[in-house]
């Protein structure tokens, strides 16, 4: 779609009472004249470290470390792309949004994507008819009343039936101006392998949309009625608008509710996420099938922090869940699994035991690094010192990386108990165990070292003193005083918009957003003097010859006399300034 003009999203910007914004997701209080303080709404906390500044519309927590515009929290939150976004507030506040014009080969292919969604959309609305109209839909009804799915839950996810004539949306399609090229790009036409004409690729099925989060049907997933039937399951197949690999189902219904409750369930398929939904259980998602990718990871995280793992507990199950792990530990992902009796399935739970059953196992999932270690202690062959051997190097490193704490403390002892083991041994073990953040349970912001957190001051001291602090970025050699990347980044961005950070911030770079969302209310914080951000200058000027002089040592250069005097010189100076 054409990009929307630059102007317009300021408009949006200026429009937005961002205090309105981000109040219903948690209870802010004023603490300044440009901050307010509250418990963020991305992760659990007793005490507040969330912060917004109402006037530039940015917001950072110190907890997570999760931050940036007011756009980037209406992503976040509601796991919306950044045009949504705008779109959304500028409809909420009234703003007319005007669109940069287009080259006339991208107006060609957004019209081209239009129709294709134009036709997946149609086609869905068309098989919901057949569920519902067609004699020859009964078998499909009566399928799905078996499984306890009501009218109302299968219309909410736009369920239909795929007729068993070989042609009958190629030529209801063709009749409303769609193409032979369309209908393959979709998927639901392919033809056949001896050459022949083409043909529609779903029919006698049961027929599952699978929507992107604005709920556009970019695809369909088909479930076989007949025994005789293969496959059982059969996707649309990847091409212009659906890849797989990308898709979560039910993203679009469940959006809303995950993203308030700040939690996400995630099911294997299509039926145990409408049991889950028609129990009241609307944060469900679908992976449809075991085999959990990066893209979703990345979808999840946009959707909630903790993600609630409730599949089947066999050993695909189990393989998708230690995938979910590897893929979950760099995305501040809670992770938790959810206890299903063996040989049950959500939706089983459901009918059989009704939604409380469900919501009490929902309640007692456990932490990811419980699980791990249980399966490591079920599994592993505890009667033999070798044996035990094994399991404890298996563990050592889950229990490494949780760092002390309570859950640590509790597993060593379930871990020492079933071992047979001296507490003292596996913790001491444990000790030496971290393994980072790939462990898959939710990292907070990382402690910053002394070197990167006094840069970060200076530019904060900038910030605060915009007219001082411009004057001073031009003057300072950022490459050489500023150690981090992440820090010459935001410095950089600040000597373009020092005066309004919020006004530009890149969408495709989150990691600068947070940062300057961090500096501006760091800058409010505290009242700053012109004395103090030059006192911040020469403690960087004092870090870059401190660095220098190390690396000529080590070179064996002949100017460390030189920087040594420099050194000498920048330190009086500090002095000076401290009145010392």
């Amino acid at each position: 779609m054409a990009r929307i003009a630059a102007e317009s999203v300021e408009r949006v910007r200026e429009a937005v009472d961002f205090v309105e914004v981000v109040s219903p997701h948690t209870d802010l209080r004023r603490a300044g004249p440009q901050r307010y303080e509250g418990r963020c709404p991305f992760h659990e906390e007793r005490t507040p470290s969330f912060g917004i500044d109402p006037v530039k519309k940015l917001y950072h927590c110190f907890g997570c470390g999760v931050g940036g515009d007011v756009f980037g929290f209406l992503r976040e939150i509601e796991g919306l792309d950044f045009p949504t976004a705008v779109q959304q507030l500028a409809d909420r506040y009234g703003i007319a949004l005007e669109h940069e014009s287009e080259d006339p080969g991208a107006a060609r292919r957004r019209h081209e994507r239009d129709r294709l969604y134009a036709l997946l959309e149609r086609t869905a609305a068309f098989y919901v008819r057949v569920l519902w109209e067609s004699r020859e839909a009964q078998g499909a009804r009566a399928y799905l009343a078996e499984r306890g799915l009501a009218e109302t839950t299968l219309r909410q996810f736009r369920v239909g039936y795929a007729p068993s004539a070989h042609d009958t949306v190629l030529l209801a399609s063709r009749r409303a101006g769609f193409t032979e090229a369309e209908l393959r790009a979709t998927g639901l036409a392919q033809r056949s392998q001896q050459g022949g004409g083409l043909y529609d690729r779903f029919r006698g099925r049961v027929m599952f949309p699978l929507a992107d989060t604005r709920g556009r049907v970019l695809g369909f997933g088909a479930r076989s009625l007949r025994e005789n039937q293969r496959p059982k399951y059969l996707n649309s197949s990847d091409g212009a608008v659906y890849h797989k690999g990308r898709q979560l189902f039910g993203v679009d219904v469940a959006r809303p509710q995950a993203t308030r409750a700040g939690r996400v369930v995630v099911a294997e398929g299509y039926t145990d996420v409408l049991a889950l939904h028609q129990a009241g259980l609307s944060h469900a998602v679908g992976l449809m099938g075991t085999a959990m990718t990066e893209e979703q990871v990345v979808e999840l995280a946009r959707l909630a922090t903790i993600v609630l793992l409730c599949l089947d507990a066999d050993a695909a199950g189990q393989e998708a869940m230690l995938r979910a792990a590897r893929l979950a530990g760099a995305r501040r992902l809670d992770l938790r699994v959810v206890p299903l009796p063996p040989g049950s399935d959500p939706a089983d739970i459901v009918a059989r035991d009704g939604a409380p059953a469900m919501e009490a196992l929902l309640e007692r999932a456990v932490p990811f690094a419980r699980f791990e270690v249980q399966r490591a202690l079920d599994r592993g062959e505890l009667g033999s010192a070798e044996g035990r051997d094994r399991v404890l190097g298996e563990v050592r490193a889950v229990l490494g990386g949780l760092g002390p704490s309570a859950l640590q403390q509790e597993l060593v002892r379930l871990v020492a108990g079933r071992l047979e083991l001296s507490e003292a041994l596996v913790a001491s073990l444990a000790a030496g165990g971290g393994r980072g953040p790939e462990g898959g349970g939710r990292e907070l912001v990382r402690a910053l070292d002394g070197r990167e957190a006094s840069e970060r001051t200076f530019l904060a001291f900038c910030l605060a003193l915009p007219d001082h602090g411009e004057r001073a970025l031009e003057r300072i050699d950022l490459e050489r005083l500023l150690s981090s990347a992440l820090a010459r980044r935001g410095a950089h961005y600040l000597r373009k918009h020092i005066h309004d950070p919020g006004a530009a911030l890149p969408a495709e770079d989150p990691e600068l957003a947070s940062l300057i969302a961090e500096l501006t209310l760091r800058a409010h914080a505290h009242p700053v003097k012109p004395d103090m951000l030059e006192l911040q200058a020469l403690q960087l000027e004092l870090a870059s010859l401190d660095r220098d002089i190390a690396a000529a040592g080590r070179e064996g250069a002949g100017e460390v006399d030189g920087l040594a005097r420099e050194r000498q010189d920048v330190r009086q100076r500090i002095s000076a300034r401290m009145g010392g």
